[in-house]
């Protein structure tokens, strides 16, 4: 089963987190699939860049979020476009 999940980077007291789709048993800073985008919770305020059609893609194909990413992801939505 994939999961689009939180992986961190950064220094010691300043993470930086990429969200990545991996398989649900791999270790968390371990092998993915894919980066699909990142979150910085050090600036304010806090940085999130989502790559928008490939998480739809992974989602469409049965990767579940975690319950952080699915926060981020709520949080993210972008504004319908008008015609």
């Amino acid at each position: 089963m994939l999961a689009i999940r939180l992986s961190r980077k950064g220094a010691k007291k300043h993470p930086f987190y990429r969200i990545i789709v991996t398989e649900k048993e791999s270790k968390r800073d371990g092998r993915f699939l894919e980066i699909v985008g990142y979150y910085n919770p050090c600036r304010e305020p806090n940085q999130l860049h989502l790559k928008q059609d490939r998480v739809s893609y992974w989602l469409k194909n049965g990767a579940q979020p975690t319950d952080t990413v699915s926060q981020l992801l709520k949080k993210y939505q972008p504004a319908p476009e008008k015609a």
